[in-house]
């Protein structure tokens, strides 16, 4: 099938260039046309599309090339945007940045380049000047299919740029959007979106319009909606998936948790599940009547007095796995489950106990393996899937074994016939017959 598809992916030189910035402007000022507007996420990111959902209003899901090949990269293109007037995709890191420090898989270009869409680059022009250009020149001339059709201009005054955008044009002939000063009112701290108060949420939002101010003034929006316009169709196939009799899972959301691919929920929702989402911070029990538990990732340790103090909460859920009601406690919900997150005793399912390494630990793309049978496999199943903490446990479990490109591997994971714990994150359609597993053995529990 063949989709329409308007899109254009918004990349960065680099880490810090302003790419995030100049996104986000970019979505709030077309939101502020009053166009619908879809957003998406280049790799495993959970903080920006929570950031485009819930400060820009606008929908957003993660395009992940180490997750997904480009058969599904475009399905979930076409299934999130084939509607919308436009899919703004951001970037993540370099636009050549991929896995390992010389390799360009799973970078932005790679995204660019399995589903051939069109790219805006972000360049910083603080402390530069015709440098600017010799730059665009290089990531140009890297590679013959880069995709690259226009340039923005972040930390650039309007004097600076009514001078170098010129010089791009007439030396590269590429297409120059505009530019964004620097706006010291509107920066967003690096911080856990999960703890941001309603206070904070309108401050944030605030701050999106007047970047959306600033960038209806000095950048190209029709130019860049243009762009988007040329994108090819979208030819895709759908993902069959069995449809089973109706179950309910419990998902834990609230400041806690928070870390959840929502495609990857729709994938259990497709088969029939019902999702009912409760807070181990606030409520006193499981939702009644569920025949699965979903417990993400987010931040537990910064809430672990409020959840040790709901002590029927982790009663609850210890005596429901306890009698085997099956189980997924992906990265902070894992180490919910653990006896203790620095010192506060939690649900007690597992033994070990959470402490704060100080630095990440552990992070990165991994490709699991399973060393035995359990709920969502069979031994020597794989599926791709990523980690990212401070946090670690004195116990993570050996039912998995996690290795990295580089050849570095370790052992990981609690799980068996009604278990999935440990620190690595995944997205059911990676590997479907993990979504398909686990739903069966929610079946299985099913109360009659």
């Amino acid at each position: 099938m063949k989709l329409v598809v308007k899109r254009v992916i918004m990349a960065g030189t680099n880490s810090g260039c302003g790419k995030t910035t100049v996104t986000c402007a970019v979505m709030q000022a077309l939101k502020n046309r009053g166009l619908d507007v879809g957003g998406a996420k280049c790799g495993p990111d959970y903080i920006d599309p929570m950031f485009h959902r819930r400060v820009i209003g606008a929908p957003s899901s993660n395009l992940d090339p180490f997750f997904f090949d480009a058969g599904k990269l475009k399905h979930l293109l076409a299934k999130n945007c084939a509607c919308r007037d436009i899919c703004v995709i951001e970037g993540v890191m370099g636009y050549y940045d991929g896995i390992g420090l010389t390799s360009t898989q799973a970078s932005t270009y790679d995204l660019a380049r399995l589903t051939d869409s069109p790219v805006v680059l972000t360049v910083s022009a603080r402390g530069a000047a015709l440098s600017v250009i010799a730059q665009i020149q290089g990531f140009l001339a890297f590679e013959a299919d880069n995709n690259i059709k226009a340039v923005i201009l972040n930390d650039c005054t309007e004097s600076a740029y009514k001078l170098i955008a010129p010089e791009i044009e007439k030396r590269l002939g590429i297409r120059t959007l505009g530019f964004l000063p620097r706006l010291k009112e509107c920066a967003v701290e690096s911080r856990h979106l999960g703890l941001v108060t309603a206070d904070e949420l309108k401050d944030l939002k605030q701050k999106m319009q007047r970047l959306a101010e600033q960038a209806e003034k000095s950048v190209d929006l029709d130019g860049l909606l243009e762009i988007a316009g040329t994108a090819q169709d979208i030819d895709y196939e759908d993902i069959t998936l069995p449809k089973l009799d109706p179950i309910r899972v419990a998902v834990a959301r609230d400041n806690a948790f928070c870390f959840y691919y929502e495609d990857s929920l729709d994938v259990i929702k497709s088969m029939g599940a019902e999702l009912v989402e409760f807070s181990p911070i606030y409520d006193r029990a499981i939702p009644a009547g569920v025949d699965g538990i979903y417990l993400g990732g987010g931040y537990p340790e910064l809430y672990a007095e409020k959840l040790s103090q709901n002590i029927s909460m982790r009663r609850s859920i210890a005596e429901a796995l306890k009698a085997g009601l099956p189980c997924i406690a992906e990265c902070g919900g894992f180490m919910y489950l653990t006896q203790a997150i620095a010192g506060q005793p939690m649900v007690g399912f597992i033994n070990g106990e959470s402490h704060d390494m100080g630095k990440l630990t552990r992070f990165g793309y991994v490709t699991l393996t399973a060393e035995r049978d359990n709920m969502l496999c069979k031994k020597g199943d794989r599926i791709p899937a990523h980690e990212f903490h401070h946090w670690d446990c004195d116990n993570t479990g050996d039912c998995f074994t996690a290795r990295k490109k580089t050849g570095r591997e370790w052992k990981c994971v609690f799980a068996n016939e009604t278990l999935y714990a440990g620190f690595p994150h995944f997205h059911f359609l990676a590997n479907t017959d993990f979504a398909v597993n686990f739903y069966k053995a929610c079946l299985k529990e099913k109360q009659p």
